[in-house]
This record gives structure tokens, C-alpha cells and sequence, in this order.
């Protein structure tokens, strides 16, 4: 009788980012709503007008540019009495940089003073690179599928495993362990890849790998030999 071998497959892929987006806040707050507004919106000009330089260069992929927003409030003190009214304006931007080399220079050597505030910067891939680079670490996580597959009928004795049911993890039928002859039986794996690193990371320019991963789950039926 046929022996049911249940398997999770993982893979990994790891590729140098193509892309690094940079958000950007432009702000600044005072007592006078209409200096605070000027301020901000001139240092958000400069800003956008750096960016149209980075842009006709070549250095960029997309960028975009939110509005100027405003609010008002009266702050509390620490003896509990409430301050005048403060205004606050801000807006954000966000670059995308295909020439990394150029983003760590731009980034490092920006000044506008205390009206810029760089939020950080997300290490991204093409749509076209990140499709291809999934689509291998799926194919990976299938070929370790089969392969522990492969292992434990093995070890059993058994013949060559034959893929029953194939699935995104989580999404595999559930299937109860057969109850019945003595030859029946169900073994299930299950593993995760362990994607922490040791040590300190990478500098704020110099980004790791990026990992693009994939799990499969699996069953495969196999005879005796």
C-alpha cells in the first residue's frame, strides 16, 4: 500500500537591490502661520528643484511630491499651563534612484538646513526583476519539495515519489493520518528558512542583499519497491 510523504519546500533567492527610494519631509513650525508656510514652501522649492537637476541627469526612476499640509496647536507646558498658538506645515517627497552611487552622495551632501528630515530609504527591485527573481525562488522551493520527498522515501525503502497535491503553504488540503493497514502511514516536515544575519548591518549605502523567498507545501505518494 502506498505511504503518503508530506513535505514543506523553501528556497531563497538574494539580489542586489536595482532601486533605493528616498522619502523626504520638508517642514517647519512658528508662531506666525503665514512665515512658517513661506518657509516651508521655499525649502520644499529648493527641494524639487534639486530633484529636477537628479532627474535630467538620468540618476532617477520616478519621484513624486505631496502637498503642502498646515496645522495649529496650543502645546502644554511642563507646569501645565497652555503656550500660544504653534503652526506647523509640511510635505513630503519621495525619490527613486536607479544610480545608488549618486543616491548615497545626494543623501549625504543635502542641506536645507533644519527644514529637511529624511525618513529613510527603501531598497526595492524592478517590477520585471523581482517577477523573474519570485518566480525562481518558487521553482527552488519546489525542487526542495521534491527532494525531501525523495530523501524520506528513501530512507523508508520506498520507490520514487509521486506528487499528489501541490500548494502555496497554508493552502494544501488538510488531510487526516489513514487509519487502517500497518503500511499506511503519513510523515510531515515542516521548516523555515532562517533569514537573520549576524553581526552589525550595512551601512545606510551600502544595502544588503535583498531575499526574496518561497514555500511550498507538498504530499507525494510512494510504493514499495
Amino acid at each position: 500500500m502506498a505511504t503518503v510523504i508530506a513535505v514543506r519546500g523553501t528556497a531563497e533567492e538574494r539580489i542586489a537591490p536595482e532601486l533605493g527610494a528616498v522619502s523626504l519631509t520638508v517642514s517647519a513650525s512658528g508662531a506666525e502661520r503665514d512665515a512658517t508656510l513661506a518657509r516651508t514652501s521655499t525649502a520644499h522649492e529648493q527641494l524639487i528643484a534639486e530633484v529636477r537637476e537628479l532627474e535630467a541627469s538620468g540618476a532617477l526612476d520616478t519621484w513624486s511630491a505631496g502637498q503642502l499640509r498646515v496645522s495649529s496647536h496650543r502645546p502644554w507646558n511642563n507646569e501645565g499651563k497652555q503656550l500660544p498658538v504653534v503652526h506647523q506645515a509640511s510635505a513630503d517627497v519621495e525619490v527613486v534612484f536607479t544610480d545608488l552611487e549618486r543616491l548615497g552622495d545626494w543623501v549625504s551632501t543635502i542641506s536645507l538646513g533644519d527644514s529637511i528630515g529624511i525618513g529613510g530609504i527603501d531598497w526595492r527591485l524592478t517590477d520585471a526583476t523581482r517577477k523573474r527573481t519570485q518566480e525562481a525562488a518558487q521553482q527552488g522551493a519546489v525542487a526542495d519539495a521534491v527532494a525531501k520527498a525523495a530523501v524520506y522515501a528513501a530512507a523508508l525503502g520506498l520507490g520514487t515519489p509521486t506528487p499528489v497535491e501541490l500548494a502555496d503553504t497554508g493552502l494544501l488540503t488538510a488531510q487526516p493520518v489513514p487509519q487502517g493497514g500497518p503500511g499506511e502511514r503519513m510523515f510531515a516536515m515542516r521548516a523555515s528558512a532562517d533569514t537573520s544575519g549576524g553581526g552589525g548591518g550595512p551601512s545606510e549605502f551600502t544595502p544588503a542583499l535583498l531575499v526574496i523567498s518561497a514555500s511550498v507545501e507538498a504530499r507525494f505518494s510512494a510504493d514499495p519497491m
